[in-house]
């Protein structure tokens, strides 16, 4: 499938909000209204979808109404990004009903992180267009400092290919190695969800980065999603795996659990870094792009092409 690199965000766009995971309820409504204000105080407009603020099912609006939120966001000529609200759950609720032709059509950025990276990943695969891992709007008012919002500006509007400004960015080398291949991934059990089944997504030659939420994914829950993968022939077919944030109470390292499921068996580079998760200090990683692993390098992963132009 042709690659489809969307364009840059440029000051004076309009950004479209859509929530196609958890409901924008009780704080979460002054939250996003004060990402708002953040976002047009740096030169762009915003735009929140029809059905934004829905909790027609009692837990979120319906998968009909988040579908609709974002086919209207990709139809509107208006709309230059769009920037997906908060996590939560079921962003996946939308697979049928996203209209895939009318995506390709209009590309333009979509991003976001946690539940939100089973639909980028989603539409990257079913589409050609890049999308990109950051962020979430709610996030932009709710972080202690605008890092991620900076992190993101910097990716959209300047077209940087740097993974990551901060101290936080040392990587380590789990497994040495050299590889290539485009980005997939995001949350781990998120990523579980697109291995199978009829909304499974390609792995092959692929670079697959993921991270996981330690106040919610036990470690024997992450290896139970890790084994998956593995019985499902993940890591057969990837050329490099990068380790992003976990943090559990046990104290017990990710890259530890995925070392105990892989053991000795494979033989592509595995880096570990903190720049990317459920923390404040998130870069952009783009999902689709090409990405090269160099562990003999102090930044271990680089971006080898363009993911806006």
């Amino acid at each position: 499938m042709e690659k489809i690199i969307p364009r840059k965000l440029e000051l004076g766009d309009t950004i479209g909000v859509v929530a196609p995971s958890n409901p924008i309820i009780g704080d979460n409504i002054e939250e996003i209204n004060r990402a708002k204000e953040i976002v047009e105080r740096s030169g762009f407009k915003v735009k929140f979808s029809k059905n934004m603020f829905s909790n027609a099912n009692s837990y979120s609006a319906t998968a009909k109404e988040k579908a609709e939120d974002i086919n209207d966001m990709f139809k509107d000529e208006n709309v230059k990004m769009i920037w997906c609200a908060k996590g939560g759950n079921n962003s996946n609720c939308v697979f049928e009903y996203l209209d895939y032709d009318l995506i390709k059509k209009n590309p333009k950025i979509i991003c976001g992180y946690s539940d939100i990276t089973s639909l980028t990943n989603m539409i990257t695969y079913k589409t050609g267009l890049v999308t990109f891992s950051s962020t979430n709007f709610k996030t932009i008012a709710t972080d202690e400092t605008d890092f991620s919002y900076k992190e993101a500006l910097n990716r959209f509007v300047n077209g940087s290919l740097e993974l990551g400004m901060s101290d936080n960015d040392k990587y380590e080398t789990i497994k040495e190695g050299i590889a290539e291949g485009e980005l997939i991934g995001g949350n781990l059990l998120l990523t579980r969800g697109i291995v199978a089944g009829k909304y499974s997504v390609d792995f092959e030659n692929k670079i697959l980065f993921f991270e996981d939420l330690g106040f919610e994914s036990i470690p024997e829950f992450v290896s139970n999603n890790l084994y998956f993968l593995k019985q499902n022939g993940v890591f057969d077919k990837i050329k490099g795996l990068w380790i992003g944030n976990y943090e559990h109470e046990s104290g017990i390292a990710l890259e530890k659990i995925v070392m105990d499921v892989l053991g000795d068996e494979y033989n592509f580079p595995i880096i570990k870094s903190n720049n990317f998760g459920h923390i404040e200090t998130k870069t952009v990683i783009p999902i689709g792009t090409k990405a090269r692993i160099d562990t003999s390098k102090d930044k271990k992963i680089e971006l080898i092409e363009e993911c806006v132009r």
